[in-house]
């Protein structure tokens, strides 16, 4: 009898997992079961589709579902959410009453965004954009739209703002914290908030409390009124960026982490011998921490994905974990973190110390010539940390050669002697990276 394989999640991971149980076991009986009506594509498109610098919301689906039901042989259900699961049972119930046992399960339901209980989360005029169908429907509606709010300066927050900027909205953005980005430390968002500014109103320590329609004297508008803090906001729109949970409450007897992340090995096995996860719903092996963390980004999905739907159609597979390496376009800045921040190094007891410098992206007489602001965390050993960077011009390929040597467990001295490409319209001689080692040394004889 084929091995019974039934996938729950049909994003990246989900069918990620599918597509590699099949190359692993021709024979097996695959079926992914997917609560919306697309299969796997690129979330991280999602602000650029709202834009409008991506055309079509088609050229986000990476395959359509013919390629994996008539080409994988994958039964790939569309519109099937699951109503539960029965880990002693070994069966997947659908809402509309399907039964599917198994052999092998791989969990791979993402994650949900946050939506805080305050009065009028609920109106239609306040979105989160997780789902392609979120921006599909969002979209078709931005032509009415002439102020929105963004709750949330986080990394989707920000892409977000950007996004209906570009569309010609006035754009508020709203947090409750003091700082914008804390995914990376002070020095760093201070450059984030600055370029914020320049392109849309910013209220920071200011918590959102409640949303109403907006009007007067009894009357409600077409609008909305937010109370945030102190300060009231009267918008066309809210869009909610308040980070993501993972989805894991249809498998509650699975081991997690507090916020609900399920524990995995390197072969994506959980503490169920049958079962196995990937994606937004897991934590990752942090390899800087030594220990599990809830890292939900693409790149991760995609390859724990690999990993679960190859060992649980019988071949063998590891995912070694991440360094926590990310990047984003904030208006005309980009900015990128790998590793630990020294705020986390040091909240986690860490004898951690940061060394800033401040370079030139290129050489200083060619034109283009960027700004970049590099901070390397270490130890006051050598050991490397982490690393944030802003700029304007040649970010994301050196946030790369720090995430590599982090993966290598490379130190502080062993980037001075990295042989990094050199020509005047991509780096100084002295690359940033390389002057940031050097400061690290200096402050260590001084």
């Amino acid at each position: 009898m084929p091995r019974r394989i039934v996938v729950v999640g049909g994003g990246a991971a989900g069918m990620s997992a599918a597509s590699a149980a099949r190359r692993t076991d021709p024979e097996a009986d695959i079926t992914v079961l997917e609560s919306g009506p697309f299969p796997s594509y690129g979330v991280c498109g999602l602000p650029y589709y709202l834009s409008g610098v991506v055309e079509s919301a088609e050229s986000l689906v990476a395959y359509p579902a013919s390629e994996f039901r008539d080409r994988r042989r994958i039964d790939l259900r569309l519109e099937a959410p699951v109503e539960s699961i029965d880990l002693a049972g070994g069966v997947v119930v659908e809402t509309g009453g399907d039964r599917h046992r198994y052999d092998a399960l791989v969990v791979a339901l993402g994650a949900a965004p946050i939506v805080p209980p305050i009065p009028g989360a609920d109106d239609p005029r306040v979105v989160v954009v997780r789902r392609l169908e979120d921006a599909i429907e969002l979209r078709s509606r931005l032509d009415g739209v002439s102020s929105a709010a963004i709750v949330g300066a986080g990394y989707v927050g920000l892409e977000m703002a950007e996004s209906l900027h570009a569309r010609g909205i006035d754009v508020t953005v709203v947090d409750r914290l003091p700082r914008v980005m804390t995914t990376v430390d002070p020095v760093v968002a201070d450059l984030v908030e600055a370029e914020v500014r320049r392109h849309c109103r910013l209220l920071l320590d200011a918590a959102l409390e409640s949303i109403e329609p907006a009007g007067s004297g009894g009357v409600a508008a077409p609008g909305l009124r937010l109370t945030c803090g102190e300060q009231t906001l009267d918008v066309d729109l809210a869009v909610l960026a308040l980070g993501v949970r993972p989805s894991t409450a249809l498998v509650p007897s699975l081991q997690a982490l507090p916020n609900g992340a399920l524990l995995v090995d390197e072969r994506m096995r959980t503490s169920d011998p049958r079962v196995f996860a990937a994606g937004d719903c897991i934590a990752v092996h942090h390899r800087v921490l030594d220990g599990p963390a809830y890292v939900p980004l693409g790149p991760a999905a995609n390859k724990t994905g690999r990993t679960a739907g190859t060992v649980a159609a019988g071949g063998d597979a590891r995912f070694g974990g991440v360094v926590g390496t990310a990047v984003v376009k904030v208006f005309d800045l980009t900015v990128a973190h790998t590793g630990l921040t020294l705020e986390e190094a040091r909240g986690r007891g860490m004898p951690a110390e940061a060394t800033d410098v401040t370079a030139k992206s290129r050489a200083k007489y060619y034109p283009g010539a960027e700004p970049i602001l590099v901070r390397l965390v270490h130890e006051p050993g050598g050991r490397l940390l982490g690393a944030q960077m802003a700029g304007r011009d040649g970010v994301a390929q050196r946030i790369d050669v720090i995430a590599t040597a982090l993966q290598a467990r490379m130190g502080v001295g062993d980037l001075l002697g990295l042989d990094l490409a050199y020509a005047p319209p991509y780096s100084p001689v002295y690359d940033p990276l390389i002057q940031a080692a050097q400061a690290v040394r200096v402050k260590e004889r001084a």
